[in-house]
């Protein structure tokens, strides 16, 4: 099999691109010559304010914006159909980055409909996001798939258990996948983000106080920043010898 690490000219489709880790990956990818599909859940302002950001350096390159719930299989559905109508392709990276995760650490105050939610947006849209791309990955014979996991699938986190066991199944969603579709040029990795601050879940350091991510914990003395995530995912798109790997980006925090 030749090697082919080019992601100039290929699709990316980044979910919750609205901030944070995804809009960091949207820039990155888009900065080594990807087109974009760019996902959000309720609040299009911030895709459409980042879209023009990146259009004056677009030279003929596509950007579009979608609206989808991702506990929805008919939102889910109809952001391929629209990719597909809008691109004229299906996605050849797919960056599956929005999530849930609220900040409730004590199993008694996790109810069934916050675990049923939390399983549904973190786990099961990446399965169905996954299906919904691997066919037109495999008919090229070369595909990336990264999910964003999370330092609590090892059981380290500032929520609960219920978030804990979303991530552990992304991680092993994505070392099953990167077994079955390696021999159609696919890979699949996940990357696992530790106390990244400027996001929705961390929107700064003294967020952190008193928690397990306590700054005074992590061995390197501060957070990660989103740029640090997107570092990573753009390298995993760019090395196809990088399969079914678990990445965590911790600052030493374990």
């Amino acid at each position: 099999m030749t090697i082919d690490n080019e992601i100039s000219g290929r699709l990316a489709l980044v979910t919750g691109a609205s901030g944070g880790i995804g809009a960091a990956c949207a820039r990155d990818l888009f900065a080594q010559g990807a087109s974009l599909a760019l996902t959000y859940s309720s609040n299009k302002t911030p895709v459409d304010e980042l879209i023009e950001e990146l259009r004056p350096s677009a030279n003929g390159r596509k950007l579009t914006a979608h609206k989808a719930d991702m506990t929805s299989d008919e939102d889910l559905k109809k952001l391929y159909d629209d990719i597909k109508s809008e691109h004229g392709q299906g996605p050849d990276i797919l960056i599956a980055n929005a999530g849930y995760g609220k900040r409730t650490s004590d199993i008694l105050d996790i109810d069934i409909e916050e675990w049923d939610y939390t399983i549904n947006c973190n786990l099961r849209a990446s399965f169905l996001l996954t299906k919904l791309a691997v066919a037109h990955m495999i008919e090229q014979n070369w595909g990336r798939i990264i999910y964003i996991s999370s330092i609590a699938a090892g059981g380290t986190s500032i929520n609960g258990c219920h978030y804990s066991a979303s991530k552990a199944g992304v991680q092993g969603l994505s070392k099953n996948l990167a077994i079955k579709l390696a021999k159609h040029g696919i890979t699949c990795n996940d990357v696992a983000p530790a106390m990244i601050t400027g996001t929705g879940m961390i929107p700064d350091e003294e967020f952190l106080k008193g928690t397990p991510g306590d700054v005074k914990n992590i061995p390197v003395g501060r957070a990660g920043s989103t740029q640090e995530c997107a570092n990573v995912v753009t390298m995993l798109c760019k090395t196809g010898y990088m399969t079914g790997q678990s990445i965590l980006i911790s600052g030493g925090l374990k």
